[in-house]
């Protein structure tokens, strides 16, 4: 049955216990698997079970690193496990096994973390909803009529559910916060190329990141002490941090100018339940010392998301097209999924002057949310409309695909911007709703500083604290 209590404690919290010599790494594997052969048959969060493999290695000589002999999951997109199949979630875009590790999950491996498998995602993350006719749905641990979120909406499900303390996830236009609102979790969107890239053609245009969700905020600092910094070859690189951002999470961080906004891309207003949780937010903010003020970004969404919507076709397009390159002919029919073949033909339609148009745009509109930045130190926005939607009302795979848009964008929309500009973004689950289910708040910083979010987040951790709040599928 591996170690009872495995659950109770965050990833340093085992790491700790492995060090001093009070349960062993194999004792933790065999929870784990446990909890995810306890768990995984309703809620769809592990995809890929490499128990043996995992095993083997908890038996073995783990590296010295801060998460020494902790389980870990690995999220089926972008990020190559050596001998592992990878999927994207996808019918048509696979690969039987990858032939060596990229360097983020060498870096994982470094911190001493043990694979056990790979979490489910919605076909090339494409979805604010981890739905794929591939994979399957992946449910939410709080109520399984729900969502876990998107794209990392397995890794979420799983460490929600306490399968692991904490699991690889990327964020592409929301896909680490999103899912961390939905299950109760810490979800940081780190600044742009502050650890490696994964996808070998850099196939989300910078906009993707890859990082955790976890249960802790030091626990996310921690692994981001463990594993960033550019590879090589990488044509960009993030500002050095200043110290240890695990060291951040125990500082105050002092009198911060805080502007929060309830404007939406869509212009409807959000539903009453999450502006209360946003004021109630900007309440505990002031009573802890802030400066706290109404300011919005100031910007077009409608012209930001068109320009989005260009770029981004365009380069799903030319994703696509190495696959048929690298498979020697196209999807057959069925093969991709409704958004993924909607978006592919989109993008084979449109012309070179309609692509580089939305890139230049989004750089015109870059500096201009940056420069907004200039007012404040943080920007604090609900990161969902409403807590998580149902199943059946949020199915990527359902007929009309015009709904499903409409679904998405009256219950997502704050999100992208910070994926635009690169900046660091941080989801936090302060709140639950009347139904019980969890409510995020997002707090974005000046772009290279998570520094600033992660004393933030440690102060608000301490005022309103979440780690005891277990969803009902727990034990």
């Amino acid at each position: 049955m591996g170690f009872a209590d495995y659950a109770e404690y965050d990833g340093l919290g085992l790491a700790g216990l492995v060090k001093r010599g009070e349960v062993s790494p194999a004792e933790l594997v065999e929870a784990a698997i446990e909890r995810i052969e306890r768990h995984n048959g309703v809620l769809g969060a592990v995809v890929h079970k490499a128990y043996d493999e995992a095993r083997q290695t908890a038996a073995g000589d783990l590296p010295d690193g801060p998460f020494e002999g902790v389980p870990f999951l690995i999220k089926d997109l972008g990020a190559q496990v050596k001998g592992w199949p990878r999927t994207s979630g996808s019918r048509f875009a696979q690969t039987p096994a990858d032939t060596t590790d990229s360097e983020l999950v060498r870096r994982y491996r470094a911190a001493g973390v043990v694979l056990l498998g790979k979490s489910n995602t919605p076909e090339f993350g494409i979805p604010g909803v981890t739905q794929s006719e591939r994979l399957g749905p992946c449910r939410n641990p709080w109520n399984p009529d729900h969502i876990s979120g998107g794209s990392s909406g397995g890794a979420a499900s799983a460490t929600a559910a306490g399968m692991v303390p904490l699991a690889h996830a990327s964020d592409g236009l929301g896909s680490i916060r999103i899912p961390a609102a939905c299950c109760g979790l810490v979800g940081m969107k780190i600044t742009r190329d502050r650890t490696p890239i994964c996808e070998v053609s850099d196939g989300a245009l910078g906009f993707s990141v890859h990082h955790v969700v976890s249960r802790t905020v030091r626990d996310s600092a921690a692994m981001l002490d463990a594993t960033d910094g550019a590879q090589p070859g990488d044509p960009f690189q993030a500002p050095a941090k200043a110290g240890p951002y695990l060291a951040e999470v125990e500082k105050s961080p002092g009198r911060l100018r805080i502007a929060w906004s309830a404007e939406t891309p869509s212009g409807r207003p959000i539903p009453e339940p999450m502006l209360a949780a946003l004021h109630r937010t900007a309440e505990l903010l002031k009573g802890l010392g802030h400066e706290v003020f109404e300011q919005g970004l100031g910007i077009d969404y409608r012209t930001l998301y068109r320009a989005q919507s260009l770029a981004s076709a365009s380069n799903f397009s030319a994703n696509v097209k190495r696959w048929v390159d690298l498979l020697g002919r196209e999807p057959e029919p069925g093969e991709l999924g409704p958004l993924a073949q909607r978006a592919y033909e989109a993008g084979q339609k449109l012309t070179g002057q309609q692509a580089f148009w939305g890139f230049q745009q989004l750089r015109l509109m870059n500096r201009q949310i940056l420069s907004a930045f200039e007012a404040f130190d943080v920007y604090l926005t609900p990161v969902m409309s409403t807590p998580a939607p149902r199943v059946d009302w949020l199915d990527p795979l359902m007929d009309d695909l015009r709904e499903f848009d409409r679904r998405q964008a009256a219950t997502y929309g704050t999100t992208p911007p910070a994926n635009f500009t690169g900046q660091p973004s941080l989801s936090l689950p302060l709140w639950q709703s009347d139904e019980g289910l969890p409510v995020g708040m997002m707090f974005t910083g000046r772009f290279a500083d998570e520094a600033t979010l992660y004393r933030l987040a440690g102060q608000l951790e301490k005022e309103a604290p979440w780690k005891d709040r277990r969803p009902p599928i727990w034990n």
